[in-house]
């Protein structure tokens, strides 16, 4: 058996495919059984975003779904979420700063992980920067409704934990249908490990100035980043371990000039803070 957990985490930019999550819950800082029995394995999945121009983006999260293999047919999926009947809606661009959210929590067999598949509900919104009185449909396809099929490839093994991280690309996601005022939603998502990823964290000191910025690390051909919350955090996540350099962009209006913090060393599994950073 393996105890799996399922999160949604903060707000990450990449082109990457991805994973799941889920629980009802926001928590910076989960942690897995003491112990894990020798025939199951702990797994948590965390939900992040990546940076768009929005003021919400509002997803309805209805079930999450686990495959021991990786053939495209429809058999042999099994539900693990525990959201409500009506599903659950989340703004993910509250998950800013390392917040994370669980969206499933339970205990299976020990398997290979071929695949998860996070069915949407049809709730999704979004409201404008520029028009925040207004919460506009996010079409979503009824292909994605059926459920998003993102391949893991992961063997459990029995007594490990295991710790996934799911980014949603609100920016790629969002796709605007002409100029017609419609928005339709075709998920971006990316997976990671967080046994072979770590993380970056910063914090803006003079955010109020900044206004919003913009963190971003090169990752081979990728783009990894997220946006700092109200209180000027930022968090990569699902970073792999190397030797970085931040980009730190500031709110175009704001006046202030792009920072660039180099030499950030990021091991698997932690952390690295790069402390208080003025823009």
């Amino acid at each position: 058996m393996k105890n799996i957990k399922f999160y949604a985490l903060s707000f990450l930019a990449s082109t990457f495919v991805g994973l799941f999550f889920a629980r009802c819950d926001i928590n910076n800082d989960y942690s897995p059984p003491d112990s894990v029995p020798s025939e199951t394995s702990a797994i948590k999945i965390r939900l992040s975003d990546a940076p768009g121009d929005y003021k919400e983006v509002n997803i309805d999260v209805r079930d999450i779904m686990i495959k021991g293999n990786t053939d495209s047919g429809d058999e042999g999926w099994i539900s693990i979420g525990n959201t409500p009947a009506g599903g659950m809606v989340y703004n993910l661009l509250d998950l800013t700063g390392g917040v994370t959210v669980m969206l499933a929590d339970t205990i299976i067999p020990s398997i290979y992980l071929g695949q998860v598949r996070l069915i949407l509900g049809d709730n999704n919104t979004i409201v404008l920067n520029d028009d925040e009185s207004t919460t506009i449909p996010l079409n979503t396809p009824s292909a994605q409704q059926s459920g998003l099929k993102v391949k893991v490839d992961q063997t459990l093994l029995g007594g490990i934990s295991y710790d996934f991280l799911l980014d949603f690309d609100v920016d790629q996601s969002v796709v605007k249908a002409g100029n017609s005022g419609n928005y339709n939603l075709h998920p971006v998502l990316r997976v990671t490990t967080v046994a072979n990823s770590g993380a970056i964290r910063g914090t803006i000191t003079n955010i109020m100035d900044a206004k919003k910025v913009l963190a971003t690390v090169e990752v081979g051909t990728e783009t990894v980043s997220t946006y700092t919350n109200d209180a000027g955090v930022f968090q990569l996540n699902g970073v792999p371990p190397g030797t970085y350099t931040v980009t730190l962009s500031p709110d175009p209006t704001s006046g202030l000039l792009i920072k660039m913090i180099t030499g950030v060393v990021v091991v698997n599994g932690e952390v690295t803070d790069t402390g208080s950073i003025s823009m």
